[in-house]
């Protein structure tokens, strides 16, 4: 800004652009001068909280997406469990023997888990039991089996308090046993040899 007082060059005009009044010239500042910071400072504000947003879905997506693998593991534990080798394999002999927990832990659940990256050694409580499907009904009739495990996941959202938190994710997967079994000689609540 220019200024001139009463006495100097009477008459010149401010030689940029702005207004004389009384012998004084006055510049005039624009509108984009004064606001010239105000984007930068706005995109300071939003632009980590974005980022933390954007961050926090790819987080909570990939917990999903563990929850749902540990899931499909168990269910194709659950669903070898309740059928017997020879459902299985054609032209066998009569051979009317379930598989052992052992079995399916190791020939279904854990192959599971490593086809999407998981490590099987991680998981913690492992169940298989047999139980009454319809447990609600008085008689319960239907005989079947459950897998049930927990699995532990890591968050890694930074700038956030949830930065390396470790959550239990758990599953619980029952299915009805194929060849069906009277009520009376269901072993509800003890564990699948």
């Amino acid at each position: 800004m220019i200024l001139y007082t009463r006495g100097a060059r009477r008459g010149r005009k401010c030689q940029y652009t702005g207004t004389q009044l009384k012998g004084v010239c006055v510049q005039v500042v624009t509108k984009w001068k004064e606001e010239s910071g105000a984007e930068l400072l706005e995109a300071a504000v939003v632009l980590p909280v974005l980022l933390m947003l954007l961050l926090g879905i790819v987080a909570f997506g990939r917990a999903w997406n563990v929850y749902q693998t540990i899931t499909r593991a168990a269910r194709e534990g659950a669903r070898e469990a309740v059928l017997t080798p020879c459902a299985i394999a054609p032209g066998c002999p009569g051979n009317n023997t379930f598989y052992t927990a052992g079995d399916i832990r190791t020939d279904f659940v854990e192959p599971a888990l490593q086809a999407d990256g998981l490590d099987p050694t991680q998981i913690k409580n492992y169940t298989t039991t047999y139980v009454f499907m319809d447990a609600t009904n008085p008689s319960p009739s239907v005989c079947g089996v459950q897998i049930a495990f927990q699995y532990p996941f890591s968050f890694a959202i930074p700038l956030t308090t949830l930065q390396y938190s470790t959550i239990t994710l758990s599953t619980k997967v029952q299915m009805r046993l194929e060849n069906p079994v009277p009520a009376s000689q269901c072993l509800a609540g003890s564990a699948v040899p």
